[in-house]
């Protein structure tokens, strides 16, 4: 994810070095909430039919300190997202004013990954604010039908967000350059051609 940014903010020091602070913040934080709640957790043997299996369990308030976790992580992920749109309508604000005569092919590569960027971080966020629903006391207490929809949904846009999220930047720069070398030997057959009608006459 800072990566992303730093790419997004042109290789900007001063962004690296504020984005790098915060993850070690963010990140530290999160260790020592998870190593309290670790703490309280407690493990035992069940055996069901002759199967031995472990099952574990917490002590005391650990669903305050998950949640706090999450949280931290939804803080981040939600910084990432405004810093993304913000450099998004930056660069368009800046190509509005400078007029489509001075557009490049950089600055419409760029205009892609900016695009891609913002779904990228905007699913971030959205798949840590359903993480955080997911925590609340009144969806673990409930068996309806609508929890267990959310939960599936969760576990889905989990798995959206590992896999598919990252490839699909990759892919969608690669398409649009696809899309790109492939204008560009059009446009040099229909200059060749015109050429050669010139040089015939």
């Amino acid at each position: 994810m800072i990566a992303r940014l730093h790419a997004m903010y042109q290789g900007s020091r001063i962004m690296l070095i504020f984005l790098v602070i915060i993850f070690l913040a963010v990140n530290i934080a999160c260790v020592v909430l998870g190593a309290i709640a670790l703490k309280y957790a407690r493990a035992e043997e069940v055996i069901l039919s002759g199967i031995h299996t472990c099952d574990f369990g917490y002590e005391g308030d650990v669903q305050l300190l998950a949640s706090m976790v999450w949280m931290l992580n939804t803080v981040w992920e939600v910084l990432a997202l405004c810093l993304s749109v913000w450099i998004a309508v930056k660069h368009f604000r800046d190509l509005r004013r400078l007029g489509p005569s001075t557009g490049s092919t950089i600055g419409d590569c760029f205009r892609v990954l900016i695009q891609s960027h913002v779904l990228y971080f905007a699913s971030f966020a959205g798949v840590s604010c359903l993480h955080l629903m997911g925590l609340s006391p009144a969806f673990w207490t409930s068996n309806s039908i609508g929890t267990m929809i959310l939960d599936g949904i969760l576990t889905v846009f989990t798995a959206v967000q590992m896999f598919v999220l990252g490839p699909r930047l990759i892919l969608s720069v690669r398409e649009y350059h696809a899309k790109l070398v492939a204008g560009s030997d059009a446009d040099t057959s229909m200059n060749s051609i015109v050429f050669q009608e010139h040089v015939h006459v």
